[in-house]
């Protein structure tokens, strides 16, 4: 028999007969790590248990903590609950089930509405095909018996899906009891791990994502190896539901969608306030980086986006309209237009780089069913900058632009991973651009000592790009900043500089955004401090609580002298108990309450209480403005 050489995380290498198992491959290494292991990555790519290794290979092992792990078991499952659904409505019909992040959802096709009590069924099936221990099994089948096998069984969705394979696609399928499935896997070796089971929820999905198909029902669930894992994770869920921005933004009055315009946020004073702090500051740590700042227009016309290549890879979620008989485009992004402002005259080399930032409102296409609060809405302002550079600058401009996002991620106390996205199958370019621009992003990483993640295929459709992503106060974590590299707007623009020589040579351009959209980013801030802004950052930083309304002429002196001085200040004179008072301020989450009352007058004090430490004591009104002003000016989170 042919061999093959296996090559382990420790470098070592062992050999095994070509077409050997990864489970055995696993069971050699330790049986211990066989009994924990949920597949492997080889040369690359995730395989199940079950899977053969036919060539020469690097090989690691995942558990259920790691990614590829959790994507295997999450997938798995996915089928288990497709089977349960079999077993308890044998009518329906399956479209696709793949694993999310945090768990997996299937799309159904079936008269029945599914209701919370079929859920609760659904889970209890599930719970039987575990403890029925079957082993998965792979096979494959030509393009023509696959689809015959389908159209057998009216799974009108599954043969849609082979229909738009490209000819040569190997069409792979996975049993798990009587249910078979269309399937590239990979999956557990058999289902005895899924210990713990939860259906979340039910929800409308158009197929292919598409408003003009049917509508389906999908079912939401996660599962765990362990039950305290899952009850930890619903305790994590709670708190999300709590820390849910739309919910908080309505109560604290920050901003409001309505149905006049799905996807575009309103923001009431409050939420100005928020978002005002937000740019001033962006504004501030860009002048001192050396940025300028530029505005460029919403509309433009159809051509820009023909030239700039936005429209064959982007056209489906762009808006358009006609003005003096002529087509339009509403930008979905700013670097069109930073373009023009460039070519609009001759630079050198002496002028290089050019750092120029925009808070550039876009408008782009998304289905009604993607759309979430500030997190998903189609018209929202990117913290844009666009930096034209010379090649022998890249490096160097990169390291100061991760220098940045990292000052400004710690301002806010966020912790945050790196991960780097190649090129794309729907692209445009050279392979020689792409593999100089991946290197250079590299570059950079390494100087700064940053370890990432390679999404491979996940890059713009112009260039590679460096995302960065937060983790918030509940250990989520949100994509917020970008770094692209880009050599291929600077060619089909055809921008130029003067070289030294005298000749004309084409700058690289980086597009980059820190908090990704102004709009994402609140939401954002809002579920990771719950809604309890820091001083800074709140939008009333302090109300003013007479225990009387004889003492309201007193309150309204410590509010002109606190806004004074900058500080943000509400008084509530309204005629009710203090007790509701101080119920109401902490409902709105505002950092300080002062209450004043005949010994405050006297001696011209403050009482202080803190939104979560409680009552602080009392302080002189001038003690506490200084006090406030330095948290603000330190930004303490």
């Amino acid at each position: 028999m042919e061999k093959i050489k296996i090559t382990l995380p420790d470098g070592s290498i062992r050999e095994y007969e070509k077409g050997v198992r990864v489970l055995d491959v696993t069971k050699d290494i330790s049986e211990g790590l066989a009994r924990v292991a949920l597949g492997a990555i080889v040369n690359g790519e995730t395989l199940g248990l079950q899977e053969t290794i036919d060539e020469d290979a690097t090989f690691r092992v995942v558990k259920f903590e790691d990614k590829e792990g959790k994507e295997i078991f999450w997938h798995t499952s996915a089928h288990i609950m497709a089977l349960a659904v079999q077993r308890l409505f044998p009518d329906v019909k399956f479209a696709i089930g793949p694993a999310i992040e945090n768990g997996f959802y299937y799309d159904f096709d079936t008269e029945h509405r599914f209701t919370p009590e079929d859920l609760e069924k659904i889970e209890e099936e599930m719970a039987k095909i575990v403890k029925e221990g079957h082993v998965l099994e792979r096979f494959v089948m030509p393009r023509d018996e696959a689809l015959e096998y389908f159209k057998e069984r009216g799974e009108v969705y599954k043969v849609d899906l082979i229909e738009n394979f490209p000819e040569d696609e190997e069409i792979s399928f996975y049993k798990l009891g009587e249910f078979v499935d269309l399937c590239a896997g990979p999956h557990l070796y058999d289902v005895k791990k899924v210990k713990a089971i939860k259906l979340l929820s039910i929800a409308g999905a158009y197929w292919r994502g598409d408003e003009n198909n049917k509508m389906l029902q999908r079912i939401y669930g996660t599962t765990y190896e362990k039950k305290k894992e899952l009850e930890e994770y619903l305790q994590r869920l709670e708190e999300a539901k709590k820390r849910d921005h739309r919910k908080l933004g309505k109560e604290l009055d920050l901003f409001s969608i309505h149905e006049e315009g799905p996807g575009f946020p309103f923001f009431h004073p409050k939420g100005m306030v928020l978002r005002n702090i937000l740019e001033d500051f962006w504004r501030e740590v860009h002048t001192k980086a050396g940025y300028e700042e530029i505005k460029t227009p919403l509309i433009l016309n159809e051509r820009l986006w023909h030239q700039s290549g936005h429209w064959d890879h982007y056209k489906e979620n762009m808006y358009f309209t006609n003005i003096d008989e002529e087509n339009y485009a509403i930008k979905p992004m700013n670097c069109p237009g930073s373009i023009l402002i460039y070519k609009s005259k001759m630079f050198s080399y002496r002028d290089l780089p050019l750092r120029w930032g925009e808070l550039g409102l876009v408008h782009r296409h998304e289905l009604s069913g993607a759309l979430h609060g500030l997190m998903r809405v189609r018209s929202f302002t990117q913290d844009d900058a666009h930096l034209y550079v010379l090649p022998s600058q890249v490096k160097e401009e990169l390291i100061k632009i991760i220098e940045l996002a990292d000052y400004i991620y710690n301002v806010f106390g966020f912790k945050y991973h790196v991960e780097l996205s190649t090129r794309p199958e729907k692209s445009m370019g050279s392979e020689e651009q792409w593999e100089m621009a991946t290197n250079g992003l590299i570059e950079a990483l390494k100087a700064k000592e940053i370890d990432y993640i390679v999404n491979e295929g996940d890059g713009a459709f112009y260039g590679p790009k460096i995302d960065f992503h937060l983790e918030d106060a509940i250990g989520r974590t949100w994509q917020c900043g970008t770094i692209q590299l880009d050599f291929q707007m600077p060619e089909k623009f055809d921008i130029t500089y003067v070289d030294k020589d005298n000749e004309k040579k084409r700058p690289v351009m980086i597009h980059r955004t820190i908090f990704g959209s102004m709009e994402r980013f609140m939401g954002i801030l809002i579920e990771h401090y719950a809604g309890k802004f820091p001083v800074w950052l709140a939008p009333v930083q302090v109300t003013v609580l007479p225990i009387s309304d004889r003492f309201n002429d007193y309150a309204y002196e410590v509010k002109k002298a606190l806004s004074d001085r900058g500080i943000r200040v509400e008084v509530d004179d309204r005629a009710e108990k203090i007790g509701y008072k101080i119920r109401e301020a902490q409902l709105q989450r505002i950092p300080y309450m002062l209450i004043v009352g005949e010994k405050e007058v006297e001696g011209k004090l403050v009482s202080v209480r803190k939104r979560d430490e409680g009552d602080l004591g009392q302080i002189s009104l001038e003690e506490f403005i200084e006090k406030i002003l330095k948290e603000v000016e330190d930004k303490v989170n």
